[in-house]
């Protein structure tokens, strides 16, 4: 996967502990890439742009 150019930033529900974090890519063109801030070599999900938009709102509805 083309990761080039890809900004992450950290969750801000991430504490600063070294706990549970997840970084986001939302700056590509279609797509934002989610990661493990622990393992970042262990894997990357990629989401459509519209699923996560979908998603985030949802989140902030609970």
């Amino acid at each position: 996967m083309d990761m080039i150019g890809a900004r992450w930033r950290k969750s801000t529900y991430s504490g600063n502990n070294g706990g549970d974090c997840v970084e986001v890519a939302d700056n590509l063109p279609g797509r934002v890439l989610v990661r493990d801030t622990k393992d970042r070599d262990g894997g990357t999900l990629t989401f459509a742009a519209e699923a996560w938009r979908t998603f985030v709102e949802a989140v902030k509805t609970r």
